[in-house]
């Protein structure tokens, strides 16, 4: 029995009553309504496990998101992530969490994975890690790309978090799913999974339906679309200034 998890949706869509959020999901019929999937989800801000547990509600099932061990640390957040079954990212000992995350799968839970591991500060979609297909491939089940638009606006790496903002937009894309198979290339599988991932988030910004007047350059809009977000090449400098890139696998 779900103790946890139910209680923790009906505050998150309280929240967003109060807020107002202006919640545009489509694609929901990708995600299975039984049986593992990995959603796997672009990275704006720190609220999109959130928004990218949404896109698995109306199919009646509940993501388990791997995060870092330090929220499961904290003194709050920590048993509400137990609670959820969320699983446990120990960055110095990853193979742990990889194999609860692929029983997870077998045992046929959704299971939500960000691949870029950390927030894009240039809110375009940076190089991506192999685990999301490995896991996939290895308890054979399809992947599915999510991204989350608008997020960033409320609160991401950088910049204060604004969580009293209203009516604020908040696109969640769901694309169609594929399904790794044992014994595929992994490399080739990720540069797949990226290129489904950037044209999702390529549409949500195509599609958001606010625009900033000319003359405009909002943080939370990527320099190519005019905004005054760092370059990827810029904020691949920040993250890892000796190498000018954003860390491994």
């Amino acid at each position: 029995m779900e103790l946890v998890y139910p209680p923790v949706i009906l505050s998150c869509k309280a929240l967003f009553r109060v807020l107002d959020l202006r919640l545009d999901l489509r694609g929901t019929e990708h995600v299975p309504t039984s049986g593992g999937a990995v959603l796997a989800c672009t990275h704006v801000s720190y609220l999109d496990f959130v928004f990218c547990g949404l896109a698995a509600l109306p199919a009646r099932r509940r993501a388990r998101f791997m995060a870092k061990q330090q929220i499961f640390a904290n003194r709050i957040a920590g048993p509400l992530m137990r609670g959820m079954r969320h699983i446990s990212v120990d960055r110095s000992a990853g193979q742990a969490s990889y194999r609860e995350a692929v029983a997870a799968l077998r045992g046929g839970e959704v299971v939500g994975v960000f691949p870029e591991a950390t927030i894009s500060r240039s809110f375009t979609v940076k190089p991506i890690k192999t685990g999301a297909v490995r896991m996939a491939a290895e308890a054979e089940v399809p992947v599915i790309p999510v991204t989350v638009w608008g997020s960033q606006r409320l609160w991401t790496k950088g910049h204060p978090r604004n969580l009293t903002q209203r009516h604020v937009p908040v696109l969640i894309r769901v694309g169609e799913p594929f399904r790794p198979a044992p014994g595929d290339d992994p490399e080739v599988l990720t540069k797949d999974l990226r290129s489904r991932m950037s044209a999702l988030l390529d549409t949500a910004q195509r599609e958001y339906p606010e625009v900033p007047p000319p003359g405009e350059a909002p943080f939370w809009l990527p320099a190519h679309l005019g905004g005054s977000a760092p370059t990827p090449e810029a904020a691949a400098e920040t993250e890892n200034p000796e190498t000018g890139a954003a860390g491994g696998r």
